[in-house]
């Protein structure tokens, strides 16, 4: 069941490095912006308020659809994580005070 699940699970999942995480943030933004500007605009035009809430809605359902799947060019440098020592089996030990808690 796991070898069904794992492909599902990475897709779901989501993962993006941190520099990917930066461009969806001013890709967002952007886009945000860019559709508040034409809705603003093509309402104006047209003296339409209904137009402009749908041109506001479709910027932003084109921008979510842009940022929020964890599309492959926002994890194109993933981090090197450190590989845990063989020997830690009993976990990490911390030290409070002189004694040792676990």
């Amino acid at each position: 069941m796991d070898d069904i699940l794992a492909p599902l699970q990475d897709i779901f999942e989501g993962q993006i490095d941190f520099h990917g995480q930066r461009i969806a943030e001013i890709l967002s933004t952007g886009l945000l912006i860019l559709s508040g500007v034409v809705a603003f605009f093509v309402g104006y035009i047209y003296q339409d308020m209904h137009l402009t809430l749908w041109v506001g809605f479709a910027g932003t359902l084109i921008t979510g659809l842009s940022v929020i799947p964890p599309w492959p060019m926002y994890n194109k440098n993933p981090e090197k994580w450190h590989v845990p020592l063989a020997g830690s089996v009993g976990g990490a030990r911390v030290v409070v005070d002189g004694p040792k808690a676990a």
